[in-house]
């Protein structure tokens, strides 16, 4: 007989969800803070989902106006509370998908003393898409995102077009993206995806230097002992085009005036 029940759309996403169980300091930090850090957001079927009439007011959650950055992928934060203390004048908010991670960022968070960090427990890709307005993100960070290796899984990688599309529609208009593999194959498929994308430019025409504020992360020194080379990428909105010439605000000349 057919089936009349019906069926469960499965999404592809970048991530295969992990254990949520935490062990006992994980716990207590979660506790502590997560009331206070964590962000609840609405969802859909799927516990790590974001309900597209979701809204978040981050003006309100941080209680101040600031320049938004976004991780997608923040771990268990060693980036991220490192570059949340290079930049305190910033709203950064984590996406990650794995409680005992977040927990693990809670107690970091604590033990630093940073203040300007929200996490959101859901799919990064979704939350982007409908928790930011365009041209509001400064900053987004993908550090090391899975390299999905087997051909048949190479759908289920972060950097694809439909996401380059996304990303260059919430930068801001001098925003960056930057992201780092220590996978090769990775990196080339990143720069092959965004050099494309029409959205975006490589302001360094190849490999961006490393960011200077991003600490080696236990993940990263992994890679590095076992031989593999770190890829750094940075990409900007692509100005907006008018006809064949683009868009900008004159500049004043040497005498003050703005050139005709």
């Amino acid at each position: 007989m057919p089936r009349t029940d019906p069926r469960i759309h499965r999404e592809v996403v970048s991530y295969v969800r992990r254990s949520a169980r935490m062990n006992p300091s994980q716990s207590k930090a979660w506790e502590a803070h997560a009331a206070r850090l964590v962000v609840d957001v609405p969802q859909r079927e799927l516990s790590t989902s974001v309900h597209p009439d979701a809204r978040v007011d981050w003006e309100r959650v941080f209680g101040r106006r600031a320049p938004l950055a976004v991780e997608i992928g923040s771990g268990r934060g060693e980036a991220l509370v490192a570059l949340a203390q290079s930049h305190p004048e910033w709203n950064i908010v984590a996406f990650e998908v794995f409680t005992p991670a977040v927990a693990s960022t809670l107690s970091r968070i604590s033990r630093h003393g940073v203040d300007n960090v929200r996490i959101v427990l859901a799919n990064g890709v979704e939350g982007l898409g409908v928790l930011f307005a365009p041209g509001s993100v400064a900053e987004l960070w993908t550090f090391f995102p899975d390299p999905w290796h087997k051909p048949r899984h190479h759908k289920r990688r972060l950097v694809s077009p439909e996401f380059a599309a996304l990303v260059a529609s919430r930068l801001a208009a001098e925003g960056a993206w930057r992201l780092a593999t220590d996978w090769s194959d990775y990196a080339e498929h990143m720069r092959a995806v965004l050099d494309a994308a029409p959205g975006l430019i490589n302001p360094h025409d190849g490999w961006a230097p490393r960011l200077a504020e991003r600490p080696i992360t236990k993940y990263e020194a992994r890679g590095l002992a076992a031989g593999r080379t770190i890829r750094d990428l940075t990409y900007r909105p692509r100005p907006p085009v008018v006809g064949d010439l683009v868009h900008r605000t004159p500049r004043p000349d040497a005498t003050g005036g703005v050139p005709l």
